[in-house]
Parts: C-alpha cells; structure tokens; sequence
C-alpha cells in the first residue's frame, strides 16, 4: 500500500468490477484493500489478481477499520441497501450507475450518506471523455449558438446471445439497454443541457433472445429549452454517440469521446477536431479519493444521479402507458 492513499474495498467482482480495479490501478492515489462477491472462487481469483485481502461477507468490509470506502458494481436493485449500510458503518460509497431504480431509493441514498456525512459518487464516467468535455466548453462559450436539438445512442450488441442472471431480469433492467447503457447517455445529454422536463418513449423486442427489450427510443424536453433524442439497444454494432446542434454550429462526440467532430452553419460537411481522449474510468476512481481527502463533492453525486434516475423512471412510465411524462410526476 502506498502512505496517504484511499483504501477501498470492491463488492462485486465480475467484469465491470475487474474494470474499475484496474481503473483504480491506474488512477493513482487508490489501493484496493479488501474484496468481496458470493462465491469463494471469484474472490480468491480477484484477490490474487489484485493483490487484496478477501472477505467472506459485506458486513466484514464495513467492519474493516482499514477501508475507508466501497466500490459498489453489484445489481441495481441491491444499491439502496448497500448504499445505506455502508453510510451506517461510516464508509464512503463509489456505486456504479444506475445510482437506483427509482426516486424514492435514490432519496434514501443521499439521505443516508449525508446524514453518516459521507461522499457518494454515482459512476457516470462518460461525460469525463475528451470529446464530451470539449462540447461542453462550446456550449458554454456559445461556440454552437442557442442549442435546439441534442442527440445520443449508446449500444452493442451484447443482447444477440442468452444473458445470464439478473442481466436478463426486467425487473433489475428495465426498458431494455435503457439501465445498462441508456442512463450514461441521460447523463450526458443533462449535463450539457440541463434537467428534464417531460419524456415520450417506445421500447420493444425485435431480435427477441432475451427477456428484455430490443430497442428503447425516446424524446426529451429540457427545461432550458432544447428538445433531445436518445437512443439503445442491444442488437447493433457497437454505438457510443453525443451530440449537440446549435444555430451556429453542430459538434459529435463519437467512439467512446476519442473522436470530435464540428461543423460552422456555413459548412456542409462536418470536421475532425484533434481532442485528448482521456481516461475517463481512472479520472472518476482519482476524483472519488480525491473527494474523500478534501471532504468535497463530487461531479456526480447523489443528486445528479438521482435526476438520470427521474428520467429513467419516466421513460419506463411513458413506455408502458403510451403517455408523455412529466418528470415532475416521480421528483
């Protein structure tokens, strides 16, 4: 271990959970001190990988005097709990989006981490990526003029085989790719644009091998004015896109946030911008430690992502009933 770094312990350890490891490997002012999952084979197999001490229980991580926060990467609807247990022992918590499943446990989090005066820091890590970064600053220097539409897709096609546990449970992923990858695309677009107003969505199954759906379509209002689309699913080569379109120029984010693309109103074609893509997964992991030693609150806390969770809940809403939704209705 190194003297002054955060020491943290990682509770599920599949392959998101091996990819912030790494993450927090290369971030730099982290060590990974204990971990823990349900059988003794992936801990053990973890541990060695890592070079941290196993866990038999959850409860024995936040037990550990020696760990001063929890990576959290288990399934979305054990969040709340975990999130609150780990408040009560006093850890700080780093969960990996979706922060919940809905408002009123997303309320419980804050409410709990606040109270235990801990950081909760919700893994939104896209809107770190160079090129989201750089459109960020055209907004705000009125490179793109007034922003009337935004747009964003993010999918793969990792539902074209049989999905395994609570990955293929509609209860824990509702609206289909929506909660394993739609959310970081609400989160972008809100952070280039603002809180939401009122959604109208579509989801359905197409390709059909697994329980959830296909294809998950949307529009957004902003309350600052813009309207937005965002799109997934998990049946189509690999996607990853954000883009602003404003009155005097366009900008896409594309392949992850390596790729920047721009257009002025008097061109007809788009441009590649060179742009600095970044380590956005190692940059979030910096900043969690870096929040726990200042006592500061992170870009994406509670609060933040308790407004992707609003839209979530509304896009199952308006899916299910075919009615556009107030996001007002679950905040």
């Amino acid at each position: 271990m190194s003297e002054g770094n955060v020491r943290l312990g990682v509770v599920g350890l599949g392959g998101w959970g091996k990819m912030l490891a790494n993450a927090s490997s290369r971030a730099g002012n982290v060590d990974l001190v204990r971990c823990f999952a349900r059988t003794k084979e992936t801990r053990d197999s973890f541990s060695e990988e890592f070079g941290c001490k196993t866990a038999e229980s959850y409860s024995e991580i936040l037990n550990d005097d020696e760990v001063d926060g929890v990576i959290l990467t288990t399934p979305h609807s054990t969040h709340v709990g975990m999130i609150c247990e780990a408040a009560s022992a006093g850890k700080h918590v780093f969960v990996e989006k979706p922060l919940t499943l809905t408002v009123e446990d997303a309320n419980k989090s804050i409410d709990a981490t606040s109270s235990a005066g801990v950081i909760l820091q919700v893994g939104h890590h896209r809107r770190k990526q160079g090129a989201n970064r750089r459109i960020k600053t055209m907004i705000e220097e009125g490179k793109l003029g007034e922003i009337h539409q935004l747009d964003a897709n993010l999918s793969n096609v990792g539902g074209q085989n049989v999905r395994a546990g609570w990955r293929n449970d509609p209860e824990e992923c509702p609206a289909g790719g929506m909660t394993g990858l739609g959310v970081h695309m609400i989160d972008n677009l809100i952070y280039l644009a603002g809180t939401v107003k009122r959604v109208s969505a579509f989801s359905k199954k197409l390709f059909g091998k697994t329980n959830l759906d296909d294809v998950t379509s949307f529009i957004l209002e902003f309350d600052s004015g813009p309207l937005g689309f965002i799109n997934t699913t998990y049946v189509v080569p690999k996607i990853c896109l954000t883009a602003a379109y404003g009155t005097e120029a366009s900008a896409w984010s594309e392949e992850e946030g390596s790729r920047l693309f721009f257009q002025g109103k008097d061109e007809n074609t788009r441009n590649e911008i060179p742009v600095e893509e970044g380590d956005a997964l190692a940059e979030q992991i910096k900043e969690f430690s870096d929040c726990i030693k200042n006592n500061s609150k992170p870009e994406v806390s509670g609060t933040e992502g308790r407004d992707v969770i609003a839209v979530l809940q509304s896009v199952v809403e308006s899916a299910n009933t075919g009615k556009v939704v107030e996001i007002k209705q679950f905040m």
